[in-house]
């Protein structure tokens, strides 16, 4: 896994990244013609990498086979993938090790008795779409296809740690952690072994025991509760991060884990027993240049801009983004909001209603807390974006979406993005309300967020719900960069853009229902040319910084607001 520290110190994890061999498949003849055997020719690639940022292949959607050799010396291999887009078939030396579903979720697939020396790994990359697919084709982002990011393969020597999650309550003061751990381990060899399990937080043990595993045998262990004196909180202004090591006689697993306490009540916010208010943008995890593969170097640029500007929150709009941009959010005391890709009106009805599409959205959800457990930064999980909660199946989704989240996601808020407040039927689902609106841009002008704002607070009373902070999750402009009136005000204008900005913050700030907001959006995104409304260069240009993160006005009547909202 692509970290900003090593995950192990035992275990030998062989990087696969790099030049791949690539070969197009547009007639999607590849698996007939025996390419998942090796490729028969093909270009040299690097990964990760998107293919649409290729030349001539902006639009390509469909079929894409990558090989790479790799050399082994043999035994147990545990092959880690942390994205590909969307669907993805892998094969070892030709023989299939299975699929997976969803673009931005990690999955792995262990290997047993291979020999030592080189093998052949072949990848083919879907990405179509279907009436089953998340997102749909509808959607207001860009269709990037490849593999986006990392992937490794580990050699896993005897009982050899898989997973790691470092689950705690916090007492009244705050000083003290009740810890257990659910830790997954696996026995690389085909005896039977027992082996020591050791886990440490930082200097301290707590855990010591022995576990017995069958030859190839898969477990889970729960250790007991064990009391942690001295806790010493994350927070914003002092991130402080334990590292949580689980050792076996053979393996280690390294990760990092922060102590805090996030809830709502009381129609507020609250971490670590402080009111907060959230001041955030939403950020897509894409540049016009490198589409979804995501350089290291413009996630700290990225974070860099959003903290000069006095966030302290960003939503991952609409995807769970790259573990190590979270650990970077981790390290500063940056709040984040993770969601899954299920997006607005691309959902009518009757894919929502296709068990399949519901599976694949549990599914996504799965390897979401799966994957980002650990994230202290991580405070919000997000069930879906903008779909229409009115129709009679979406009431059901989120509410297993919601067991889901909650049962095993860990310390955090849970909700989704209502683009119909007023009529949405899963707000009981939500601990605060999140409402997506867009006046003064699509309808309406700058008057009608007063009246919105008190007749959501009159009918979030009449639902029983007045204990629930509101935030709004998406508010905004497009806006040219460069385009500027400096009397009219026109639309498109930058001054247009940061007045509404402005109008908008403002009044949120001052109503005391409403907890948080985040600017819809950080910064320009090339999107779909299915998305025919206001799509200027086919950009979604509501950015407050253009796609290369040049800042418009915006930018910095937002960070003036912001800034002197912290000085209160």
């Amino acid at each position: 896994m692509n970290r900003l520290f090593c995950e192990h110190t035992k275990r030998n994890v062989i990087d696969l990244n790099g030049p791949w061999l690539f070969l197009k498949d547009p007639d999607r003849v590849g698996l007939e013609q025996g390419y998942h055997l090796g490729l028969p020719d093909g270009e040299t690639v690097t990964v990760p990498s998107c293919w649409n940022t290729q030349l001539g292949m902006l639009n390509y959607e469909g079929l894409c086979w990558y090989e790479k050799k790799l050399t082994t010396s043999g035994g147990t291999l545990y092959l880690e993938f942390e994205s590909v887009m969307t669907e993805a078939t892998v094969w070892l030396d030709g023989t299939l090790l299975g699929k997976h579903y969803g673009a931005f979720s990690q999955f792995d697939f262990i290997v047993n008795d291979v020999s030592e020396g080189e093998h052949t790994l072949v990848v083919l990359a879907d990405s179509s779409f279907t009436k089953e697919s998340i997102p749909q084709r509808k959607v207001d982002w860009f269709n990037y296809g490849g593999i986006a990011r990392p992937v490794y393969a580990h050699e896993l020597k005897g009982i050899s740690v898989l997973l790691n999650h470092v689950k705690y309550e916090l007492n009244e003061g705050l000083n003290k952690a009740t810890i257990s751990c659910d830790i997954e381990l696996y026995n690389a060899t085909p005896i039977e072994r027992t082996e020591s399990v050791k886990i440490t937080l930082d200097d301290t043990l707590i855990y010591n025991g022995w576990a017995t595993l069958g030859g190839y045998e898969r477990v889970k262990i729960t250790t007991p509760a064990y009391e942690f004196e001295g806790v010493e909180l994350w927070d914003i202004d002092s991130p402080r991060l334990y590292t949580a090591t689980a050792t076996t006689d053979s393996d280690d697993l390294v990760d990092r884990v922060g102590f805090r306490k996030i809830e709502a009540k009381n129609s507020k916010i609250y971490l670590n027993n402080k009111e907060i208010e959230l001041r955030g943008v939403n950020r897509h995890e894409e540049h016009p240049d490198w589409g979804f593969a995501f350089p290291e170097g413009l996630m700290k640029k990225d974070i860099d801009l959003i903290l000069n500007m006095g966030c302290n929150t960003i939503r991952g709009a609409h995807y769970p983004q790259s573990r190590i941009f979270i650990d970077m959010l981790d390290e500063r005391g940056i709040l984040f909001w993770s969601e899954i890709p299920i997006w607005g009106g691309g959902f009518p009805d009757d894919v929502l209603e296709n068990p399949v599409v519901v599976e694949r959205g549990l599914e996504m959800h799965r390897e979401m807390t799966k994957y980002y457990y650990n994230h202290p930064s991580i405070i919000i999980w997000g069930m879906h974006n903008e779909i229409y909660t009115l129709y009679p199946c979406t009431h059901g989704i989120s509410e297993k979406y919601h067991g889901h989240l909650r049962a095993h996601g860990g310390n955090r808020l849970i909700t989704h993005a209502a683009a119909f407040p007023f009529e949405d039927d899963s707000l009981e689902f939500d601990d605060i309300i999140c409402i997506n609106m867009y006046h003064g841009w699509y309808g309406g002008d700058l008057k009608a967020w007063d009246k919105t704002v008190d007749d959501f607070r009159a009918h979030r009373e009449k639902l029983g719900m007045s204990h629930k902070p509101v935030v709004f999750s998406e508010f905004g402009a497009g806006a040219l960069a460069g385009y500027h009136q400096h009397f009219d005000n026109l639309r498109w204008s930058e001054e247009y853009q940061s007045d509404l900005l402005k109008y908008c913050l403002e009044l949120f700030h001052r109503t005391d229902c409403i907890c948080g907001f985040y600017i819809w959006q950080f910064m320009n995104i090339r999107t779909s040319d299915e998305m025919n409304i206001n799509r200027v260069r086919y950009y979604n240009n509501k950015g407050i910084v253009d796609e290369y993160r040049n800042p418009k006005k915006a930018y910095f009547t937002v960070k003036e607001l912001y800034e002197g909202f912290s000085e209160e």
